[in-house]
């Protein structure tokens, strides 16, 4: 039987219910729920506010041709196509083995353009069929394949494009929230609405809320790439620096940010400009952006700039507070109506407060929602706006149980190691949670990987006075297709005999990432300043990121050996999360040391600094002729544990004395000798890892 053609089947299935693409021959539908990131709030329930989506729309389930089995596709080659081809539709498993995708494996995503019900009463839908006919239509196709008569440049940015794409593996975080009480689900409701302001709102600051209409119509890799990578421009470790890779015809660059003026952003190293500009301390905080008005640069308030989202948002959360009635989520209310005045009046603080009132013991939710994070944008000064929802996972007490009692101890020793000027603070922040992400929006949800820890906020009393929050994902690379992937990695790098602590269990990653987190509120941190400066002046935006994550994952190795002495951990714990955050690091390494822009990736280079320190001192070593644990790579790693803590021991003085007395020339010696030096194997680094696609987390819930 004669196929359809791929722009067919791509008609008829956006002309079920979804969104007509205009040059497709379809007649495109209009109502209430036809707008576009930046206007007014999208479909109620589904996520969708983003770069490169179109209005969601819901399908009328319909029963597909009778009979039909589909085992032309296995998983992985079901799941990447449907990435290629925008829609929201993941294979979970082949929870039978039979090889065919069955009703019950099928999920429907987030943050996607359309939701389509897959599967009904245990049957797959008409929607389903029609997008298996896409995926078949695309298989074996590279982008350009199917478009006769097409210009060869564009030809080409297509085959890029799906070349970005297929560099991320898709992997699922899934919540089945139907067994939970109404109150609950209502809430995540709410949440559910509140990601789509945010994502309209980060694609705001970033400056990418009216591009889709640029993506060509038939061009759904396209539309892909700007929904998945909040940006036109691509950022696999293979294709961010090909200026022809990206979703629009002829943007080569990424365009500029909200956050500055655009002629300000054309001048070279125009962040060194405002960090040398008298007032920098006012342009250069986090909660504004820059303003050119009557010939001079002025801060203008985040409530001022972004007003009409950000009172959209406040006011989603002061409904989602009115509808929490559930006494034991007193301290989540109080914190929905704190975040929804900091929407309004621009006082993170109060916000802060309230949020560090909440913990494990107090609430079964976890929220974050504000600007936070400055990593994202050029001169890594202005905070992202973001939103984290997630479930408590209970393990997380058993940790804080252990760690609370030598937290302070924990604080003075290391200020002891670092030395004047720094002296030990009192500390009395939260040490982490684990949380079961539900949801991430905005600065939160990225192309490749995720946050895996996070110590909030980064200003203010809470983050001066050792009050912050700190929290670990505990859900996220516990799928079976990771681990396989982690170890296939491993076995390509490391030397036989090293396999032997194998991190081969999520407790070491997640011990890993608790003491990283908690690192961040130990030492010279936030607000610690130098001379009356703060760290930002005192190294740049750029470089200071670089030496505070720096410090906080080499903190996380260096209070192992810490909680050894104290018989809180034992050996096989300590060796296990040595070789854990060995191979975080070179995970790192492989997405390469700097942005396509020449930006500073802050945990790629804190990365390749500590593997290079280990290698400089004998605690790591390479051997180019050595054959990796696989039998097939020459050149592998060797790690000598024994040898660990002193070496790391002696780096963490380093570092901490660098943040403690503000010695930019060290800092930069770091980076000439182990980023931008020949040490550390990068390129054999990159190649082995890169044989496999870099993690890239999808979203969906079932209420």
């Amino acid at each position: 039987m004669r196929r359809p053609s791929l722009a067919s089947l791509l008609c008829t299935l956006t002309c079920l219910g979804a969104l007509c693409a205009p040059g497709l021959g379809c007649e495109k539908r209009k109502d209430k729920d036809d707008q576009r990131p930046g206007e007014s709030a999208p479909s109620a329930e589904r996520p969708g506010a983003r770069p490169g989506a179109e209005p969601p729309r819901v399908l009328r389930p319909e029963p597909p041709r009778p009979g039909r089995v589909y085992k032309d596709l296995d998983r992985d080659t079901f799941n990447r196509l449907a990435v290629r081809l925008n829609l929201p539709l993941f294979w979970a498993e082949d929870a039978n083995g039979n090889g065919a995708v069955d009703p019950g494996e099928v999920r429907s995503l987030l943050f996607y353009p359309d939701f389509k019900s897959w599967a009904d009463r245990g049957e797959f839908t008409l929607a389903f069929d029609q997008a298996y006919d896409l995926l078949l239509a695309a298989r074996g196709q590279t982008g350009s394949d199917e478009a006769k008569g097409i210009a060869a440049a564009e030809a080409r940015r297509r085959k890029l494009v799906t070349e970005e794409l297929d560099q991320g593996k898709p992997t699922l975080v899934w919540n089945d929230l139907t067994s939970r009480s109404e109150e609950d689900r209502r809430l995540v409701r709410r949440m559910l609405k509140l990601a789509s302001l945010i994502d309209g709102l980060y694609a705001t600051q970033l400056g990418v809320s009216s591009l889709a209409g640029r993506v060509p119509a038939d061009d759904p890799a396209g539309r892909s790439l700007l929904r998945r990578n909040w940006s036109p421009r691509c950022k696999g470790p293979r294709t961010e620096k090909e200026p022809e890779c990206t979703a629009i015809p002829g943007m080569t660059e990424a365009p500029p940010v909200a956050l500055y003026p655009v002629e300000l952003q054309k001048q070279k190293d125009f962040c060194k400009v405002l960090e040398k500009h008298p007032d920098s301390k006012a342009l250069m905080a986090p909660f504004v952006v820059v303003r050119q008005k009557e010939g001079k640069l002025v801060a203008v308030p985040y409530t001022e700039a972004f007003a009409a989202p950000m009172n959209a948002i406040a006011a989603e959360l002061e409904a989602a507070a009115a509808e929490v009635k559930d006494p034991k989520e007193a301290a989540l209310k109080t914190y929905l109506g704190a975040a929804a005045k900091a929407f309004r009046t621009g006082d993170w603080q109060v916000a802060d407060e309230a949020w560090a009132k909440m913990n494990a013991q107090n609430s079964k939710w976890y929220l974050r929602v504000g600007p936070d994070e400055t990593y994202w944008e050029p001169c890594s000064s202005k905070a992202g706006f973001h939103a984290t929802f997630a479930l408590i996972n209970p393990g997380s007490l058993a940790w804080q149980q252990k760690l609370v009692p030598v937290r302070q101890d924990m604080e003075d020793a290391l200020a002891k190691l670092i030395g004047a000027p720094y002296q030990a603070r009192k500390v009395s922040f939260h040490l982490p949670d684990f949380i079961d992400i539900v949801l991430n929006a905005g600065d939160d949800r990225h192309p490749f990987g995720a946050t895996i820890g996070q110590s909030l906020p980064n200003w203010g009393p809470v983050a001066n006075e050792g009050r912050s929050r700190t929290v670990a994902m505990s859900n996220l690379y516990t799928d079976p297709d990771s681990g396989r992937v982690r170890r296939e990695q491993a076995d390509s790098l490391l030397a036989k005999e090293s396999l032997a602590f194998f991190p081969d269990k999520p407790d070491f990653g997640l011990l890993n990432t608790i003491l990283h987190e908690a690192s961040h509120n130990f030492g010279p941190s936030h607000e610690y300043k130098v001379a009356g400066k703060k760290d930002t002046q005192v190294f740049g935006g750029s470089l200071a990121t670089v030496l505070e994550e720096l410090k906080a994952q080499t903190g996380a190795i260096w209070f192992l050996d810490f909680l050894r002495q104290r018989k809180l951990v034992d050996d096989e714990m300590v060796r296990k999360t040595y070789t854990d955050a060995f191979l975080w690091a070179l995970g790192h390494i492989s997405r390469g040391m700097f942005t396509d822009t020449g930006k500073p990736k802050p945990y790629s280079q804190l990365a390749a600094i500590q593997v290079g320190f280990l290698m400089e001192a004998g605690a790591i070593s390479f051997d180019p002729k050595a054959t990796s644990a696989n039998g097939k790579d020459q050149g592998a790693f060797t790690l000598h544990l024994d040898k660990f803590p002193a070496v790391i021991n002696r780096l963490m003085a380093q570092v901490g004395a660098i943040k403690g007395k503000g010695d930019k020339a060290a800092a930069e010696a770091l980076v000439s000798r182990f980023v931008t030096g020949a040490l550390v194997p990068q390129k054999l680094i990159t190649e082995r890892l890169l044989r496999h696609p870099k993690t890239s987390f999808v979203y969906g819930v079932d209420l």
